[in-house]
């Protein structure tokens, strides 16, 4: 009894000579100071030894530590309480530790958030092929081995002396969707305009003139543009714009300004270039209008001509005068198709 005494003695000296930080830190406390009961009794206590402080840590702040045992008091059910929770004692539970949640877990708490629970879908595998890919929808209009024939009516556009009407048709094989190769044929009525008459009463003599009685030509037709728009907002339009080019020959006649003398005929080469537009309204009828220029060198009648210069109609045609000619005209007709409807062959 008499050296417990003197142990407890000696470290109470200690204690309030190094102050109560220094306890603090040296780990000891009142509890473990004192002498512990039955078996221990006589053993010298040794001193736990100093954990490293971490980095920040000051001057005496009381460090937390999980190393103090329970009471002896607490026995095995403190050890088991701490294991069922989890958290020994001393420590800190820090929220956030632990196991992250699951996504079953976050899928459930936004269920619960959210207006009603989450549906779950079944998710099926389908067999996709790069033909069930449609990016542009299919043209509304195939002409590819399709033939068109196309009447229409025409009229001259730049002659203020004399005026052209036509009537007259074309029969056009589309090779491909964008090309086609075909025919065309116009026969002409002509009528004078005012101003025939006007130079007539000015110069005191006629002009000349000649007149168009028939063309035709071989026309090769390729189509760059291809469209579609909205009337009001309700029906959508489709249509294409096409270039023509071809070749062939038209036949003019003097119109003589004396009546006494006879006149002639001429068939001239003539090339033609134009720019049309087509419109689709079924699949075997559509609407064409466009601009065509004939050009040719026409032969008209010699200014002097008496009965003895001249008086034949050969003899006139040896020595007319040459003049290169643009007959511009317009046309609009319709075009039928055969075979009225077609077939996609591709794939999409």
């Amino acid at each position: 009894m008499r050296s417990i005494h003197w142990k407890s003695l000696l470290i109470g000296v200690l204690i309030a000579a190094i102050g109560p930080s220094a306890s603090l830190r040296t780990g000891y406390d009142s509890a473990e100071a004192q002498p512990k009961k039955g078996k221990d009794k006589g053993k010298k206590e040794e001193p736990k030894k100093e954990e490293p402080k971490p980095e920040g840590a000051d001057e005496g702040e009381i460090e937390m530590g999980g190393d103090e045992k329970p009471a002896p008091d607490q026995g095995a059910a403190g050890g088991a309480a701490g294991a069922e929770g989890g958290v020994q004692e001393g420590e800190i539970e820090m929220e956030g530790e632990g196991a992250e949640p699951s996504l079953e877990q976050d899928t459930a708490a936004a269920s619960t958030e959210a207006e009603g629970p989450v549906k779950a879908t079944q998710v099926t595998e389908a067999k996709l092929s790069w033909q069930d890919i449609v990016v542009v929808i299919r043209k509304p209009f195939l002409k590819v081995r399709r033939t068109e024939l196309y009447p229409f009516v025409s009229t001259t556009v730049n002659d203020n002396i004399i005026r052209h009407y036509s009537v007259g048709g074309q029969f056009n094989y589309f090779l491909t969707d964008v090309l086609a190769v075909g025919v065309e044929g116009q026969y002409y009525q002509s009528e004078f305009r005012e101003p025939f008459d006007l130079v007539a009463r000015q110069a005191r003599r006629l002009p000349t003139v000649n007149k168009y009685n028939w063309s035709g030509a071989l026309d090769f037709h390729y189509v760059p543009v291809y469209g579609k728009f909205a009337v009001l907002d309700k029906h959508i339009i489709t249509w294409e714009a096409y270039f023509t080019a071809g070749i062939g020959a038209t036949e003019s006649q003097v119109v003589e300004r004396d009546k006494k003398f006879p006149g002639f005929k001429n068939i001239l080469i003539t090339p033609n270039l134009g720019g049309s537009m087509r419109f689709f309204l079924f699949k075997w009828l559509t609407i064409n209008m466009g601009v065509r220029d004939y050009m040719f060198v026409d032969q008209f009648e010699p200014t002097e001509r008496t009965a003895a210069e001249n008086a034949t109609a050969e003899e006139a045609k040896k020595h007319s005068d040459g003049s290169f000619i643009n007959n511009v005209m317009f046309q609009i007709g319709v075009s039928f198709w055969f075979p009225t409807s077609f077939e996609y062959t591709t794939f999409r």
